[in-house]
């Protein structure tokens, strides 16, 4: 990501691999804690969903619905 206003504009386009992608790019790259701290966060929010599918997935599974 280039700016701010550009990593504001895409964020929400990404799915979790791709956020993950930007995140160590930043952290091998520039550095930004701005940056950092604002990809963190959306990686976070991504993967609790992500884990949350999973488990109630999974509790469905094994009540029989």
């Amino acid at each position: 990501m280039k700016n701010w206003r550009v990593l504001n504009q895409n964020l929400n386009l990404f799915n979790e691999a791709e956020v993950k992608a930007l995140l160590d790019e930043e952290i091998a790259g520039q550095r930004r804690s701005t940056f950092l701290k604002r990809l963190h966060q959306r990686y976070c929010t991504l993967r609790a969903n992500r884990e949350r599918a999973e488990i109630f997935s999974a509790a469905a599974k094994m009540s029989g619905n």
